[in-house]
């Protein structure tokens, strides 16, 4: 792998080898945690999978009569 300038950042390159047996695409997001002087772990960030799951446990059925009404909100 090869170090590249990336704005003010530095990028990493990863070979297509490697994509393939991780089984990544581009705009997913991974975690960085450096393990020694020169060694670093990444692994899938997967808080926004945990974050979708959570909302799909919450939904729930509205009666096909039902008519939403903002102001119904605000009465007390």
């Amino acid at each position: 792998m090869k170090f590249a300038k990336w704005g003010n950042s530095i990028a990493v390159r990863i070979p297509a080898e490697v994509v393939a047996k991780l089984g990544i695409s581009p705009n997913e997001e991974a975690q960085i945690k450096v393990t020694g002087k020169f060694s670093f772990e990444v692994t899938r960030d997967r808080r926004r999978e945990e974050a979708i799951e959570k909302m799909r446990k919450l939904r729930f059925v509205v009666p096909d009569d039902y008519v939403f009404n903002r102001n119904e909100i605000y009465d007390r």
